[in-house]
């Protein structure tokens, strides 16, 4: 049941109206997309704190995925990996170099293709 101004999360409750009712639009994005209640909550609420503080912007997802020769980095909308490494793990530390490097958001895929973790402020 989509999230609502008068029937959310009780761990929304304390929130500011403006950053709650930004959560609850961003939760129930996430809802629809798939996401467990917990994680849509825990993002939601990330991203509409810093959706009113002004510090989010449109910055360029990188996604750590799955690849035949291992994992790879790679920009949202490509199709070509920007790099490939045999273990995830190899390809983490260079991926939040680069990714850092060129102000982006590291999004990390599991071996099933959802996702892991989204690292904010590279």
């Amino acid at each position: 049941m989509p999230w609502s101004k008068n029937d959310y999360p009780a761990s929304l409750k304390n929130l500011p109206a403006d950053v709650r009712n930004k959560a609850i639009e961003i939760g129930n994005a996430l809802l629809d997309e798939g996401y467990e209640e917990g994680r849509a909550i825990a993002i939601a609420t990330d991203r509409a704190h810093k959706s009113e503080e002004g510090t989010e912007t449109d910055k360029t997802e990188y996604h750590v995925k799955p690849h035949d020769d291992g994992w790879q980095l790679i920009k949202e909308g490509s199709s070509r990996a920007i790099m490939v490494e045999d273990t995830k793990g190899d390809l983490l530390s260079k991926a939040k170099d680069y990714v850092t490097d060129h102000s982006g958001t590291l999004v990390i895929h599991k071996q099933d293709g959802s996702v892991e973790q989204e690292l904010y402020d590279q």
